[in-house]
């Protein structure tokens, strides 16, 4: 388990390092401080969407470094989602939203932010769709990464 653990923190790091993205991480730490939500969660989002990719576009039109919807974007601000800041501010705005909907169950939020609130409402927890549960995974698992990586770096 260990060994596990070690290889997907360094893999994190070498997909991170690839991207070059250091003003992205720069709007990540800042709207999440802003919005009072963890960096960590809103870069897992941005890891798992996009793999920090600005211009990434989903086969259902999702679009910029957090996969916002066209409707979601501009609910939340962002006019131009290519646009790293106005996407991850964008972002960020709603996960903040989807936190205070579902109560700061991680779980929920990300099934919500994967595959829309109102659904997420109605079926709550119960919701077992694969595609969904694969998503709470994949974010939940680069969570805790980040988590533990954060508090190994602070503790040195």
């Amino acid at each position: 388990m260990k060994w596990i653990l070690i290889f997907l923190l360094l893999l994190s790091r070498v997909g991170r390092a690839e991207t070059g993205n250091t003003s992205a991480e720069r709007f990540v730490r800042h709207y999440a401080i802003q919005y009072r939500v963890p960096p960590e969660l809103i870069a897992d989002f941005i890891d798992v969407e996009s793999r920090w990719k600005p211009r990434a576009v989903s086969n259902k039109g999702a679009m910029g470094l957090m996969q916002l919807m066209p409707a979601t974007a501009r609910r939340f601000g962002a006019f131009q989602p290519f646009d790293a800041e106005q996407n991850i501010a964008a972002g960020t705005r709603y996960v903040t939203a989807l936190m205070w909907e579902f109560h700061g169950d991680l779980r929920l939020v990300a099934a919500a932010y994967y595959a829309g609130d109102h659904w997420i409402l109605r079926k709550q927890i119960n919701y077992d769709n694969p595609d969904v549960v694969a998503y709470v995974q994949a974010v939940r698992r680069r969570y805790l990464i980040r988590r533990h990586e954060a508090a190994s770096l602070s503790m040195r």
